[in-house]
């Protein structure tokens, strides 16, 4: 265990129903896997989604996820998640997350970019303000900047459009956040990602969308790198950027 009171750490065992058709953790669902610790990091720091809600009239926003995958789990295999927040950036923070096997070996490593908006208005808030912590924050492990991506998609790199259904709508009454993450994957077939391993995941959470929308994804192959963006009604809600080794 860590003696550092602002790291959170719990034992997974990857369930059947975070695998995809690599019956490896998937994806997006390590993603998933990742925001599910976050959310009870924060709980454990007295800051959760339902306390700033409750206490503040407030909810928090991913802006920001990359994730560096030196391997993926199997089904079944047990392993150690650890996050803890590195900084206090007033309006927002960065927190880290990593994955290890039992015996020590580091799978995934993440940063996280969080902000937090008033529940009624939007505006964003000093996270301070919600009980978070100002100092004592551990060294990251996850040092990369985040990136920005070429924004100029055409209509020729539109590789197909999607209505957002009930299922996919979050307890903010939005597209839920892995959601955009699965279109995203969507533009690779099945077949390519049984024979390719992803090393590198960055995504921006640029806008919101609702129940109803039609989302319009885009695709651009540069440079070893896959851009997708995620448009409704003209306006960007998503970007990523996806390497393969």
């Amino acid at each position: 265990m860590t003696e550092n009171k602002l790291i959170y750490e719990s034992n997974r065992k990857i369930s059947s129903a975070f695998i995809d058709s690599t019956v490896k953790l998937g994806i997006a669902q390590a993603v998933l896997l990742l925001q599910d610790n976050l959310s009870e990091c924060f709980n454990a720091m007295n800051c959760d989604g339902i306390i700033v809600r409750e206490k503040f009239n407030a909810f928090w926003v991913f802006t920001k996820t990359k994730v560096h995958f030196f391997d993926r789990p199997d089904w079944r295999e047990e392993v150690i998640a650890k996050t803890y927040p590195v900084d206090n950036a007033g309006m927002r923070s960065h927190v880290n997350s990593e994955i290890c096997s039992k015996e020590g070996r580091q799978l995934i490593i993440a940063n996280q970019e969080v902000c937090a908006l008033n529940y009624e208005t939007h505006r964003p808030m000093k996270i301070a303000d919600l009980s978070f912590p100002k100092e004592g924050f551990p060294p990251a492990v996850f040092e990369e900047p985040f990136e920005r991506f070429p924004s100029d998609f055409t209509e020729d790199e539109l590789v197909y459009e999607q209505k957002i259904l009930s299922c996919q709508i979050d307890l903010s009454h939005h597209l839920n956040n892995i959601e955009y993450i699965k279109l995203a994957l969507s533009v690779f077939s099945d077949d390519f990602l049984q024979l390719h391993t992803i090393e590198n995941l960055e995504v921006h959470y640029t806008g919101e969308s609702k129940e109803g929308q039609i989302l319009k994804i885009y695709r651009r192959d540069l440079n070893g790198r896959t851009y997708v963006h995620i448009k409704e009604s003209g306006r960007n809600v998503f970007e990523c950027c996806i390497e393969f080794r």
